[in-house]
């Protein structure tokens, strides 16, 4: 007997890195922040009324939105929040797109959207990155699409696109949505948050889960303009009226209003950023310029399976993908200056030992 729908029996469904368990490791992989979040989130914490937790949270998130159109210059009706921003990226496909409106991405990028459209049986158009893994802005616009999902900067890769190009591209496809994906914003500052009121068709996406080091407690959200934020929360209110904890809001409110902490962790990561790429170059790696919290090195004396397989038993982990031209490269999370200098040993030993 067949108890499976048509969605199940054909999806391939999106690949975690991984989290074993097995030992202790120097964790690289999955791009978490290296520092812990803010005090001002571990006092929220202390603080909570637990007894609160029978009553429902409030179903849009009030506070937290506030607290985010305020440290992003938008109106509180411009914002909407979910469960991290790979449930509001799901929303958007609900939103927006179709059987019979397509959409358009490069052929490497945030691997959920294909997801997402196979899921929602989403026709897709794939643009090839440059050789240089820049998107080709130009050819994804002669694509036809209902709209474009554009990771800046860009997963795997770290490449990112400046503002004033992505709000240019916007205004160059004003009859498709222009979905842009923050989500390593923060270590670039070139977000289109406060472009999105000039440009109605452009949504901004962004996350906690990495520059406010809270990837546990699951929180991301979208800005845009209202009509755009209203198509959100009508899908989110057909699948989950209340996707926000009560203890969720607080504790990413709180960070959000904490941004000189905010702002200093953020730059020992870029800081890092910069130190790891040096050595990186210095090791023989082709590595393009990262303007996230990561970086995508390959192309070394060795594969990039043997490196991460290496790597990995010795105690190292970093993200590894077998398919053409990605199992060139490995991608690395930029981590602790103890944790990087860790990496780099083992990479010297790997390479030339």
């Amino acid at each position: 007997m067949e108890y499976f729908g048509r969605r199940v029996r054909g999806i391939v469904p999106y690949t975690a890195g991984e989290q074993p368990r097995d030992r202790r490791y120097v964790k690289l992989n999955t791009n978490e922040n290296p520092y812990p979040p803010s005090p001002a989130t571990l006092q929220v914490l202390r603080a909570f009324d637990g007894a609160a937790l029978r009553y429902y949270p409030a179903p849009d998130a009030d506070d937290l939105c506030a607290a985010i159109a305020e440290a992003e210059g938008v109106g509180r009706e411009n914002v909407l929040c979910g469960n991290g921003s790979d449930e509001v990226l799901f929303l958007t496909f609900a939103a927006f797109f179709d059987e019979s409106r397509g959409v358009c991405f490069p052929d490497i990028t945030y691997s959920f959207y294909e997801v997402y459209a196979g899921f929602f049986g989403v026709p897709v158009a794939m643009v090839p990155l440059r050789a240089d893994f820049t998107m080709d802005l130009a050819a994804m616009a002669k694509a036809e699409c209902a709209g474009y999902y554009i990771a800046n900067p860009n997963a795997p890769t770290g490449v990112g696109i400046p503002a004033e190009r992505i709000a240019a591209f916007a205004a160059s496809v004003p009859e498709c949505i222009v979905i842009a994906d923050e989500a390593y914003m923060d270590f670039y500052g070139q977000s289109c948050a406060r472009l999105t009121s000039a440009h109605p068709n452009l949504l901004v996406v962004k996350t906690f889960s990495k520059s406010y080091s809270l990837a546990g407690i699951r929180c991301g959200y979208a800005i845009g303009n209202a009509a755009l934020i209203g198509a959100l929360r009508s899908m989110k209110d057909c699948m989950n009226s209340y996707p926000v904890d009560a203890l969720c809001q607080a504790v990413c409110a709180a960070a959000v209003r904490d941004r000189a902490y905010h702002d200093e962790t953020v730059a020992r990561v870029v800081a890092e950023r910069g130190r790891l790429r040096d050595a990186l170059l210095a090791l023989g790696f082709t590595v393009p310029e990262s303007k996230a919290n990561f970086l995508f090195a390959g192309r070394a004396a060795k594969s990039g399976k043997e490196i991460y397989t290496r790597l990995k038993e010795e105690g190292v982990l970093v993200r590894f993908w077998d398919k053409p031209v990605l199992r060139d490269f490995c991608r690395i999370t930029v981590g602790t200056p103890e944790q990087n200098n860790k990496l780099l040993a083992s990479l010297q030993h790997i390479l030339f030992l």
